[in-house]
């Protein structure tokens, strides 16, 4: 029962996440930019998250779906923190981090 709680806390958690890049929320796109990423690339990364938080779901079913979705997910998110290290935004790197730790805690149950 526990992984099935903390996979769906971590597909709710980065769908969210998808959700709060492809409305362009401010909170979000305003350190994107700071970060210099490029306002095309966007809805990609929303996509790619949206994919990744369902990918998670069905791996409830298919597991081999929802390792790979974790995988991707876990490298989606290391990006995120090069990406916000690249900008020397030192007190921001916590945000990313805060996506990567429940997508490789479901990796782990």
């Amino acid at each position: 029962m526990v992984p099935i709680i903390v996979t769906v806390l971590a597909a709710a958690w980065v769908g969210f996440s998808a959700y709060a890049i492809l409305t362009r929320a401010a909170w979000v796109v305003e350190p994107l930019r700071t970060y210099g990423v490029p306002a095309s690339w966007w809805p990609w990364l929303g996509a790619a998250k949206a994919a990744g938080a369902a990918g998670l779901l069905v791996g409830l079913a298919v597991p081999v779906i929802g390792v790979l979705a974790g995988i991707g997910l876990v490298v989606y998110f290391l990006g995120a923190v090069v990406t916000v290290l690249r900008a020397r935004s030192y007190k921001t790197v916590v945000f990313p981090i805060l996506y990567l730790v429940p997508v490789a805690v479901t990796l782990m149950v």
